[in-house]
């Protein structure tokens, strides 16, 4: 397998990865927040995290992959090996989140705070087609002046 090869074959793997981390979040999109993140922190991790399979070419390949070809095979010993990677990665992934979620906790508070406490805008109704053409009518009408009086003499329009 040339260089070419094995680049070609991570990027095909690349993109059928996030093509199936999209697929995921499409499904998970109705599920309460607090179980729907945890759980696609857990699928990228199984679908992003690479295992060596030859540390004397430094040749890696995808640890899910691994796993499970040398479990339903039984044909490697590299089993252990990309079962600690996948833990390894996911420890690291799911503390990230727990900091991340923490640090947006308080702030998610806050917020909602704040927004209890402004009165919502009250909206006034808009007004009936009566209302508008009775508006109209009272501005439009030459009889009565701004004051409200009624004019002596009607003046034509132009």
């Amino acid at each position: 397998m040339s260089e070419n090869d094995y680049l070609l074959a991570w990027a095909v793997y690349g993109v059928a990865a996030l093509g199936c981390l999209l697929v995921f979040f499409r499904m998970t999109g109705w599920i309460w927040r607090w179980l729907r993140e945890p759980l696609r922190v857990l699928v990228a991790v199984l679908l992003l995290s690479p295992t060596i399979v030859d540390a004397s070419r430094d040749l890696y390949a995808p640890a899910v992959a691994i796993t499970a070809l040398d479990l339903a095979f039984k044909v490697g010993t590299n089993v252990w090996k990309a079962v600690s990677d996948l833990a390894l990665y996911g420890a690291i992934a799911f503390a990230l989140y727990l900091l991340f979620a923490l640090i947006r906790w308080p702030i998610e508070r806050s917020l909602r705070q704040r927004r209890a406490e402004q009165p919502a805008p009250v909206e006034e109704d808009e007004p009936t087609l009566r209302e508008v053409l009775e508006r109209e009518a009272a501005e439009t009408d030459t009889r009565i002046d701004r004051n409200g009086d009624r004019r002596l003499r009607i003046e034509p329009r132009l």
